[in-house]
């Protein structure tokens, strides 16, 4: 009995590994990804990962905003992540453990 329980631990620990492993490959494939939108005299460069890459008006970087929008992307993304975690113990709710 306590083995088939070492034994159960043992294939969740793997199985979150494997989640763990394809959380990262597709970050890494999201931090790849760009789009590019051009409006009028604005041009803006965004990663697959919502980091703002370029940030061009008439011409001109925005070197400045485009640092205090990426801190106000990753704080939004701080909260949200919270938030998630705080439903039913985040991932782990969803899939019955």
């Amino acid at each position: 009995m306590i083995f088939d329980r070492i034994k159960q631990r043992g294939v969740q620990i793997g199985d979150m590994k494997k989640m763990r492993d394809e959380a990262l490959r597709i970050q890494k494939e999201l931090a790849a990804e760009r789009v590019e939108i051009n409006e009028g005299e604005v041009r803006i460069v965004i990663s697959g990962d919502q980091k703002i890459q370029t940030l061009e008006i008439n011409g001109e970087s925005q070197n400045r905003l485009m640092d205090i929008l990426n801190k106000a992307i990753k704080r939004s993304q701080e909260v949200a992540a919270r938030k998630v975690q705080t439903m039913s113990g985040g991932l782990s709710g969803l899939l019955g453990r």
